[in-house]
This record gives structure tokens, C-alpha cells and sequence, in this order.
């Protein structure tokens, strides 16, 4: 790809496919809280394992992009899969995502705050 101007300012990554839109590393083990993000104005804790993650700039569409995610407890455990995805069909939009931090064991599975969790959006922005 031949790049003829580069630009830097907080818009900048509009044109390039494949770069992440927004990510954010969190604590959710008491009132959420980013170690490092981009393009997260905030988050919001709706409930046990579920938050709002607000965008600073839209994405182009509403559920025109990729959510992905991952999480971990305080025990170092290994036998737990964690994931954080969205919550539901409707709270995808173009301003925030309602996401869900979720596990499964062997002979378990739920919804909860966990001590370190990741967020990444893929997609366009407005």
C-alpha cells in the first residue's frame, strides 16, 4: 500500500482497514476502571459482568463491526475460558456496545466481574 500523506490526529485510522477502532484493558473487579484504552470515552457498569463501553468517535453503522474480548480472575486459575462479547442484538450501536464478561468450566458457567478484562473493536468510524 503507498501512503502519500500521513496525518495524526484522533480520526486518522478512518481510512486504514484492518486497525483496531477501539480497545480497552479494564479492571472490573469493583467500579470499572481502564489501565489503557483508545477511542473509550468511558464505561459504564450496568450490572455483575455487564458494561456499556462508550466510543469517544461513532463507528460508521449501528452492528456494522466486530466486538472481541477476553478476561481473566485474580486466582490464576487455567481451567476457566473467559470471553467478553456483546450483550445482545440491540445494544450494538454506533456510540457504545453493552458488553457481558462470561466463563465456562468444566461444570460451570456465568456471567461476572472479573479482575482484567479486554475489549477490541474492528470496523469503520463515522
Amino acid at each position: 500500500m503507498a501512503v502519500s500523506k500521513i496525518e495524526v490526529n484522533s480520526t486518522s485510522t478512518t481510512l486504514e482497514q484492518g486497525l483496531a477502532k477501539a480497545w480497552s484493558a479494564f479492571s472490573a473487579s469493583s467500579t470499572p476502571a481502564s489501565t489503557d484504552s483508545h477511542n473509550i470515552a468511558s464505561i459504564t457498569d450496568n450490572a455483575a459482568g455487564r458494561f456499556t463501553m462508550n466510543y469517544t468517535n461513532n463507528m460508521g453503522t449501528v452492528k456494522g463491526y466486530t466486538i472481541s474480548g477476553n478476561g481473566a480472575d485474580g486466582s490464576d486459575n487455567t481451567t476457566y475460558s473467559f470471553s467478553t462479547q456483546p450483550h445482545q442484538d440491540d445494544d450494538v450501536t454506533a456510540a457504545s456496545a453493552e458488553v457481558v464478561t462470561v466463563y465456562v468450566t468444566s461444570n460451570d458457567s456465568g456471567i461476572s466481574d472479573k479482575h482484567y478484562n479486554s475489549f477490541i473493536v474492528h470496523g469503520d468510524l463515522a
